[in-house]
């Protein structure tokens, strides 16, 4: 069995922090720990590493390019250097993807940090929206570097919370002076309300949510608008009702749906909209083929589609 070996991955576009951090990280004897680390370098900024100043004693660097993120390569790198942990500092313009891809056996992500620019962030998020996303989502902590007074904190959490609920926010203003996001996250709808009522622009917050906590909405009556999805090799009174969720583009667009058994007598098809009432119910379902959401549906009629039948966090 391939020895276990931890990656701390730091994320973000170029003059974001990430060399600076991971600089003062090597400086810090708490990291070092007498694990062999290898430092893998994935662009060229303006900052470069200073080792002299490395409180880290066992280390090696490396820098590649997008040709050699590739699993042989990596491989060899690992074995050159018998590594016992990998610290990254990864090219912002590469989907994270390509290094999950190309991850040795027994190595595992141990942590995720996120450095932006604040002065570039809300742009780069217009423009290079599936990027932003991309190093959001995995990540433990996103650190907004060179925050000024007159930014907004709800305008960036908001952006940081349309791609993920898990990680921390850290505002770092010039100066040095750093503050943690204190700000709440209450749910668009009542989740104690006898029926919990969806209303069409909040499905997407809804699903995610249901699917990061399943367990907190098991029992509960919800109501919502969605379509139906059907196959001839479903049973009889199961369909799989959502809507198509857009999370930061086109390209990632795709049908969010929960398994639905009803006692309707309409002769549902795919793409029909439909107003359900259901109780969900979190139990094993082979559509599934594990544990999943199941609406135990009340009501059920045809309906119009939403004004805008694509669900976004936006």
């Amino acid at each position: 069995m391939p020895r276990e070996v931890p990656i701390y991955l730091f994320l973000g576009f170029l003059e974001s922090g990430k060399t600076k951090f991971i600089q003062e990280t090597f400086e810090d004897e708490r990291f070092d720990s007498g694990e062999r680390t290898l430092l893998l370098v994935c662009e060229e900024g303006e900052e470069e590493y200073d080792a002299s100043r490395f409180a880290v004693k066992k280390y090696a660097i490396e820098t590649i390019d997008e040709k050699g993120l590739t699993l042989e390569n990596l491989t060899a790198l690992a074995k050159k250097h018998n590594v016992e942990r990998v610290v990254v500092e990864y090219n912002g313009m590469w989907l994270l993807n390509q290094f999950f891809d190309a991850m040795p056996d027994g190595w595992m992500i141990a942590q995720v940090m996120t450095f932006f620019e604040s002065g570039s962030f809300l742009s780069c998020n217009k423009n290079l929206r599936q990027l932003v996303y991309d190093k959001i989502q995995y990540a433990d902590m996103v650190v907004f570097n060179r925050f000024r007074d007159d930014f907004s904190q709800e305008e960036f959490h908001k952006i940081v919370r349309g791609a993920s609920r898990r990680p921390g926010i850290v505002y770092e203003y010039e100066g040095g002076k750093a503050v943690y996001d204190e700000i709440e996250d209450p749910l668009p709808y009542d989740l104690e309300a006898k029926i919990i009522k969806i209303e069409d622009r909040d499905y997407a917050f809804f699903y995610r949510d249901l699917m990061e906590d399943m367990q907190k909405y098991a029992g509960k009556m919800v109501t919502f608008k969605g379509m139906i999805a059907t196959d001839k090799r479903m049973k009889a009174g199961t369909v799989v009702i959502g809507r198509h969720i857009m999370t930061c583009c086109e390209a990632d667009i795709a049908f969010s749906g929960m398994v639905a058994r009803h006692a309707s007598s309409l002769p549902l098809k795919t793409r029909d909209w439909v107003q359900i009432t259901a109780r969900i119910d979190v139990e094993y379902d082979k559509i599934y083929g594990q544990e999943g959401p199941v609406l135990k549906v009340t009501a059920l009629d045809y309906c119009e589609a939403p004004s805008e039948p694509l669900a976004t966090f936006y």
